[in-house]
C-alpha cells in the first residue's frame, strides 16, 4: 500500500499516469501445480468471515436464528453467491455465454468457466435472497430478520472482491487526467499497451461499497440497537450498497459489450440494477422505521431457533 501511494505521489507530481504493471502485481499464488487467484481467496475469505462473524453475532440477544441455521446458510448462501453471481453476469452482461461452447481444456461451455471472470453482485445478491428465503421457511425463521443479520457480513466480501479486482486489473475506470489517473494494460487493435490514464474505480469501490459499508453495518450492529428494529439493518444495506454502486458507476468503464447500451439509455447497466435495490431498501427502512421496537433478550414470536 506504502508503494502504491508513493508511486501514486510521483505519478502526480509528473502529470504521468501511473502505470497499473509498474506496481509488480499477480493475479495469484503459484503453487506449482496450480495458481491460487486472489480473487478466488477473496470469495473464500469474505464467506468465512461471514460464518465466523454471522456465529458471534447470534450469541447476542435478539438474535433470531441458532448456530445450526447459521451451518445451513453457510451451505445454500455460498451456493447462491456463486450460481447466482455467474448466472446472473449472463443475463445482465453477457448473454452470448449460455450458448458459446468454445472455451479451451476440458470445460468448453463458457457459463462454467468461472475462472475466464464474470460474476455479477447483484446476481450474487439475489442468490442469497434465495438462499436465506430457503433457510428461513424451512426452519420457520423470521426472514427479514435473517436478511438483517446477514446483510451486517456482506461488504466484506465486497472489499475484499474490489481489491481482487485491482490487483487483476480488471473493471477500471473511465479515462480521466485527475492527478491519481492510471494506466491499466488493454488491447488495442489486438496488441495489448498500456491503455490511457484512467479512474482506478476498483479502489473506489472498495472503498464506498465496502469499507464505508463494513463500518457503518458493524457500527449499527454492535454500538447501538438497531438489531432490535426489524428490517432496520437490511433497508441500511440494500439503500447504501444501491447508492454507492450508482456513484461509483459514473467512474467505471461500461463493460464492452454494454457501452451502446450506456450511451442508449445514459446510464450503465450496473446503475439500472441499483435502482431498484435504493427503492426496495427506502420501501424497508420506512417501514420497520413505523413499527415498535423489538423487546431485546427476548425472540419474536413464532422464532423456533435454539436457545
Amino acid at each position: 500500500m506504502l508503494s502504491l501511494l508513493a508511486a501514486t505521489s510521483t505519478a502526480a507530481v509528473s502529470n504521468v499516469p501511473l502505470e497499473w504493471t509498474s506496481l509488480g502485481l499477480s493475479k495469484g499464488i503459484d503453487l506449482g501445480f496450480f495458481e491460487l487467484r486472489f480473487y478466488s481467496l477473496a470469495y473464500l475469505f469474505g464467506i468465512l468471515f461471514a460464518y465466523w462473524h454471522l456465529s458471534k453475532m447470534i450469541r447476542q440477544p435478539g438474535a433470531p436464528m441458532a448456530q445450526r441455521h447459521v451451518e445451513d446458510l453457510f451451505f445454500y448462501c455460498f451456493l447462491g453467491v456463486i450460481l447466482g453471481g455467474r448466472l446472473g453476469y449472463a443475463a445482465f452482461y453477457d448473454q452470448s455465454l449460455f450458448g458459446d461452447f468454445t472455451g479451451d481444456g476440458w470445460v468448453s461451455w463458457k457459463l462454467l468457466r468461472l475462472w475466464d471472470g464474470g460474476m455479477s453482485f447483484h446476481g450474487g445478491l439475489i442468490g442469497v435472497v434465495i438462499a436465506i428465503g430457503w433457510v428461513s421457511w424451512r426452519e420457520k425463521l423470521s426472514f427479514i430478520r435473517v436478511c438483517d443479520y446477514v446483510s451486517v457480513n456482506v461488504p466484506v466480501g465486497m472489499f475484499l472482491g474490489r481489491l481482487a479486482n485491482f490487483v487483476n486489473g480488471e473493471l477500471y475506470g473511465r479515462v480521466t487526467d485527475v492527478p491519481w489517473a492510471m494506466s491499466f494494460p488493454e488491447y488495442i487493435n489486438g496488441t495489448l499497451i498500456n491503455g490511457p490514464g484512467r479512474h482506478p474505480s476498483q479502489l473506489y469501490q472498495a472503498g464506498l461499497e465496502g469499507l464505508a459499508l463494513i463500518l457503518i453495518m458493524l457500527f449499527l450492529f454492535w454500538k447501538t440497537r438497531a438489531r432490535y428494529r426489524t428490517g432496520f439493518l437490511v433497508a441500511t444495506f440494500a439503500t447504501g450498497m444501491g447508492l454507492a454502486r450508482f456513484i461509483n458507476e459514473f467512474f467505471r468503464e461500461p463493460d464492452a459489450q454494454l457501452l451502446e447500451f450506456a450511451q442508449q439509455t445514459g446510464l450503465s447497466m450496473g446503475q439500472w440494477l441499483s435502482i431498484p435495490l435504493i427503492l426496495a431498501g427506502l420501501a424497508v427502512m420506512v417501514w420497520t422505521l413505523r413499527r415498535p421496537e423489538q423487546n431485546s433478550g427476548k425472540r419474536e414470536a413464532g422464532d423456533t431457533a435454539d436457545a
